[in-house]
């Protein structure tokens, strides 16, 4: 068995303040200064991706490949957002999350993500391989 399959269960944290740049009018999200849905997906992955570092291999990492989510409550400026991620199951290098997030008055929203395995060095060198085969 794999470190990371003796991670299913494991749960990440992230929070941040509502400031002027993650609102949606910032993000380009919406026109409300409330806390763009794109922030919270973003805090969402942060925790998902936080929690399982340690149970990787030397030159591991992780990359999103999926995420679901639901806003559900709008959060002001200045209030702290909060979201939490938990490892659900694992299928080889394929890790499964459920997601969770809160703002000071209560849940704000909730999904769903999906992460993968990948070597840094390899990843990062496929990625710049692009470069010479860019169409338009």
């Amino acid at each position: 068995m794999s470190a990371i399959e003796n991670a299913v269960g494991t749960v990440g944290t992230a929070a941040c303040k509502v400031n002027n740049g993650n609102t949606a009018v910032a993000m380009g999200s919406g026109d409300m200064p409330v806390f763009a849905t794109p922030a919270l997906a973003a805090l969402m992955e942060a925790a998902a991706s936080g929690s399982v570092l340690p149970f990787l291999e030397a030159g591991e990492t992780t990359v999103g490949t999926l995420i679901e989510v639901q806003h559900t409550s709008a959060t002001p400026l200045g209030m702290e957002v909060r979201a939490e991620s938990r490892l659900e199951k694992t299928d080889g290098r394929r890790l499964f999350f459920s997601l969770k997030a809160w703002d000071e008055a209560g849940p704000i929203g909730e999904g769903k993500h999906e992460r993968f395995i990948v070597f840094k060095e390899k990843f990062i060198q496929k990625s710049e391989g692009k470069k010479g085969h860019s169409h338009g």
